[in-house]
C-alpha cells in the first residue's frame, strides 16, 4: 500500500473522530427467537424453499438462531424478509416468521464452517471509515484494530491493498458508515455479502415455459435497444444459467456469466468469484472465475446486450441481426465461449424450444 494511501486508511489525523469499542447491535451470543408462523414453520437445509425440507419446529416454539444469510425473500407473519437464519441445529428458518423481543438483532454473517465474525484488522493502528467507498469520500471517524463490525452490506469502490487482502469491496456498515474490506478479517472465513441496493437471490422456476415467460420480455428490449435476437439471448440465458438453477444466477441475477477481469463495468454492482469449467484445445477443466454480479435480472439482460455491443470483436455478429442462428456462429467465433460446441448447442436450443417467435422476423431467418 503506498505511504498515502496508508495514511488514509490507518491511523487518521482527524484526533477528535470517534471511536467505537463495539458497534450498535451486534449479537454478543446466539439469541433466541420466538416462532410466530400460525403452525409448524419448515426447517430448510438452505436458505430458501428451493432447498430440501429438513424436518419443522412447532408454533411458539424457541429457536436459536447462530447466523444469517442473504436468501429467498419470504412473506412471513412478522415481516418481509430475505434474511434466513442458521439455527443451533443447523437448519434455515425464513425469518420473517420469527418474533424477536425487543428487536432483531444484527446477526453475524453465515459461512459453510459457521458464524464469522468481522473484524478490523489493520495490523496495529486505527482505521479511517467514510462515508462512501474510496479514500476521497469524508472521514466519519476512526476503529481500533480488533473492532467487532456489523456488516450490512457491500460496494464496489476503490482498490486497496490492506492487511486482509487486495479488495474493491467496502463494507457498509448497519449504522451507514464504510470500511475497506482489506482491512476486515472473518473468524470463519469469507461470508458470501449482498451488494447494497441487490435484490434477494430468487428460486428456479418450475419449467421450461415459465423460465422462458421470465426471460422473454427482457430479451425482446435487448433487441430493441441493442439489436440482439431475442432467441439467441434467450437460448443463452438457458445455456449460461442452467435453466436459472446455477448459483450465480439464482444468488446473483447473471444469466449470462459474462466475467469481470478486473472491473464489473457500468451496469453490475461487483464481482464475485465462482467454481466455473473452461475449455482450451478442446479439454474442458474446472477452475474458478470472477463473475458480474446484478442488481437483478433485468440489469443482467441489459449487461450482455451492452457487453456485445461495445466489444468489438463482435461487430460481425450485427451484420446479421435478423438470422439469429448465423448470430450464434459469429459470437462463438468471436469468443464469447469456449466451448467448442457453444453455437450448435445455441441453435439446438433455439429449434427445440421455438425461440424465433420472439424475434421481429418470425422463422424467416432459422434455417
Amino acid at each position: 500500500m503506498s505511504s498515502i494511501l496508508t495514511r488514509a486508511l490507518v491511523a487518521g489525523a482527524l484526533a477528535s473522530a470517534a471511536a467505537i469499542a463495539l458497534l450498535p447491535g451486534v449479537a454478543a451470543a446466539a439469541p433466541t427467537a420466538t416462532v410466530a408462523a400460525g403452525g409448524p414453520l419448515n426447517l430448510r437445509s438452505g436458505p430458501s424453499t428451493a432447498d430440501s425440507r429438513a424436518g419443522s419446529v412447532a408454533d411458539g416454539s424457541k429457536v436459536t438462531a447462530v447466523c444469517q444469510e442473504f436468501g429467498q425473500q419470504i412473506v412471513g407473519t412478522q415481516r418481509t424478509s430475505p434474511y434466513w437464519d442458521r439455527l443451533s441445529n443447523g437448519r434455515y428458518v425464513a425469518d420473517g416468521f420469527l418474533k424477536w423481543s425487543p428487536a432483531r438483532p444484527a446477526l453475524p454473517w453465515c459461512t459453510p464452517k459457521g458464524a464469522t465474525i468481522a473484524k478490523v484488522s489493520s495490523g496495529g493502528g486505527r482505521v479511517n471509515v467514510r462515508d462512501g467507498a474510496s479514500t476521497s469520500n469524508k472521514l466519519l471517524g476512526t476503529l481500533a484494530n480488533g473492532t467487532v463490525l456489523a456488516i450490512d452490506c457491500q460496494v464496489w469502490g476503490q482498490k486497496v491493498t490492506g492487511k486482509a487482502r487486495t479488495t474493491n469491496a467496502w463494507n457498509k456498515l448497519t449504522d451507514g458508515r464504510y470500511v475497506s474490506d482489506a482491512l476486515v478479517s472473518y473468524s470463519k472465513g469469507l461470508p458470501t455479502l449482498p451488494w447494497c441496493g441487490q435484490q434477494p437471490p430468487t428460486v428456479p422456476p418450475s419449467g421450461a415455459a415459465q423460465f422462458i415467460a421470465r426471460v422473454a420480455e427482457p430479451a425482446r428490449l435487448g433487441y430493441q435497444k441493442y439489436k440482439v435476437p431475442a432467441s439467441v439471448t434467450i437460448a443463452q440465458a438457458i445455456l449460461e444459467s442452467g435453466w436459472a438453477r446455477s448459483y450465480l444466477t439464482r444468488r446473483d441475477h447473471s444469466y449470462f456469466g459474462i466475467k469481470c477481469f478486473g472491473s464489473p463495468g457500468t451496469i453490475a454492482l461487483g464481482c464475485r468469484t465462482y467454481a466455473t469449467q473452461e475449455c482450451e484445445n478442446g479439454k474442458c477443466f474446472d477452475t474458478t472465475a470472477s463473475f458480474r454480479a446484478y442488481r437483478d435480472a433485468t440489469a443482467s439482460f441489459a449487461d450482455h446486450g451492452y457487453f456485445l455491443t461495445v466489444n468489438d470483436r463482435y461487430n460481425n455478429a450485427f451484420k446479421y441481426s435478423t438470422n439469429p442462428n448465423q448470430f450464434a456462429k459469429e459470437i462463438h467465433k468471436a469468443g464469447y465461449a469456449t466451448s467448442p460446441s457453444y453455437a450448435d448447442d445455441l441453435i439446438k436450443i433455439m429449434k427445440a424450444y421455438d425461440l424465433y417467435k420472439y424475434d421481429p422476423k418470425a422463422r424467416s431467418s432459422s434455417a
